[in-house]
């Protein structure tokens, strides 16, 4: 349980999750577009939710993120927003990896050998002592 707790981000509901990725798209230039007439609100239920699509306009490519479940909204945002966004991602990711790293416990006071082994791993000392 513990491990599936860490895998979703601090155990965070869904609906957190989605929250803080709106919150890091407005962050990153998105802008969003409220489904606040029917015809909106019917063209929302139409795309996939809660991911990117790419709608060429013009010169250039949108990003669309839709979000039918907490803001009832279309996020959208130009090359330069999505690529703030996946920068973002990438940093946010990393420091996730990095507070997930165990850290280095050096206290010369500690007691390892109360706890089964007196010195660190090898022959013998792996999990199978326990």
């Amino acid at each position: 349980m513990a491990v599936a707790c860490l895998s979703l981000s601090g155990c965070e509901s869904v609906r957190d999750q989605i929250a803080d990725r709106e919150n890091s798209l407005a962050a990153a230039g998105f802008v969003a577009r409220p489904a606040n007439t029917p015809q909106r609100l019917e063209m929302l239920q139409k795309l996939p939710p809660n991911r990117f699509l790419q709608k060429p306009f013009g010169d250039h490519v949108l990003y669309i993120y839709s979000d039918p479940k907490v803001c009832n909204c279309l996020y959208v945002g130009n090359q330069a927003a999505y690529g703030r966004y996946q920068s973002y991602v990438q940093a946010q990711n990393l420091a996730d990896q990095q507070q997930m790293t165990a850290d280095m416990y050096e206290d010369a006071s500690w007691n390892w050998g109360m706890w089964g082994w007196g010195g660190g791993w090898g022959p013998g000392m792996g999990m199978g002592m326990w």
